[in-house]
């Protein structure tokens, strides 16, 4: 046996926007503060301590100490070292209280191989920020159906630069919204308005992440919900027939009926092979999903694989207005 069986997800009572009888509260991890500790691992693809180097420059400037995991330098294949090492890494870095948040190296495959061994038991009791996107979208789903726990979507150690002042001014301040996200600051997502957007306005828990990585979940103890959620989705190098396949099943799920908006990140697609070309966009694909409900729609919004990738606060609530000509999302206001 590599872990312990999970907590019951009734383990606390019902309370705030949604929750159902069965449901337990959203809880918000304490914000960080200058001097406190972020543990980075690798619990999915390897990451050398030469690469970290600039990550560990820029978050030390901010201020925070590090704790290095034992994944970082490990190897096996393209994981940050055999299953057994990236389970006990995060998994100390879950149980240390001495962490007060966990940044990712970096995302690939791996997650979905030891999530079900991770013993989420003493995190639940205090949690902390874990932060990442791509492979770790598995961890911030767990968090969602298991724990109600918010997490941190959010580019990784290996996309901090060598020379910030190389980076435009958009890559760079989404890096910042890191920072800001885990010390509790306020972030400015500047979403630029697309003529396919659906207008509306809507208030939500947020959820979601990677769509490849979503629907490999379904039916999992990590199923994503999305009840009264405003879901944002992001993906990288899938035809378009994969795209479309994958929003079929999101819609036969039930995981696009009862959302409060939809966010559409970066989509970089495989370009369809020679005489056998899908014929339809992300814009077809997404409107033809989502014409029977009404909740407003967003496209290119700043979040995926792509140079401009914020952060974003998965279980915290926020506010989506989608207008004629401009696109407001901001965490909601009590």
């Amino acid at each position: 046996m590599l872990g312990t069986p999970l907590l019951a997800a009734t383990e606390w009572p019902a309370k705030g926007p949604g929750a159902g009888p069965a449901e337990k509260e959203w809880r918000i991890p304490p914000y960080l503060k200058a001097g406190d500790t972020i543990g980075i691992t690798c619990p999915a693809g390897y990451m050398t301590l030469d690469e970290l180097q600039p990550a560990i420059r820029i978050l030390q400037g901010w201020g925070f100490h590090l704790r290095i995991g034992k994944t970082v330098g490990q190897r096996d294949f393209g994981f940050g070292g055999r299953d057994e090492v990236r389970l006990a890494d995060f998994q100390e870095m879950l149980d240390d209280p001495a962490v007060q948040a966990i940044l990712c190296g970096r995302g690939g495959y791996g997650s979905v191989r030891i999530i079900d061994a991770l013993d989420f038991r003493r995190f639940a009791q205090h949690p902390k920020w874990i932060a990442g996107f791509s492979d770790v979208t598995v961890i911030h789903a767990q968090l969602n159906h298991q724990y109600r726990i918010a997490s941190l979507h959010s580019k990784m150690c290996n996309s901090f630069p060598e020379d910030p002042a190389q980076l435009e001014k958009g890559q760079w301040d989404s890096i910042l919204s890191i920072r800001r996200a885990l010390t509790g600051e306020s972030i400015e997502y500047p979403v630029v308005y697309d003529l396919s957007n659906r207008k509306g306005s809507g208030r939500g828990i947020l959820a979601g992440g990677n769509l490849k990585t979503i629907e490999s979940l379904a039916g999992s103890a990590s199923d994503l919900k999305t009840e009264g959620a405003i879901l944002f989705l992001e993906d990288a190098n899938e035809y378009l027939y994969s795209v479309d396949r994958m929003f079929y099943n999101l819609k036969r799920s039930g995981k696009l009926a009862g959302l409060r908006g939809l966010l559409i990140g970066g989509f970089r697609v495989k370009p369809d092979d020679p005489g056998d070309e899908f014929g339809r966009s992300i814009y077809n694909i997404v409107m033809d999903q989502v014409a029977t409900y009404d909740y407003p729609v967003c496209f290119n919004f700043p979040v995926g694989h792509q140079k401009i990738n914020y952060a974003l606060k998965c279980g915290v609530e926020y506010q989506l207005e989608v207008g004629e000509y401009q696109v407001s999302f901001r965490e909601a206001k009590a």
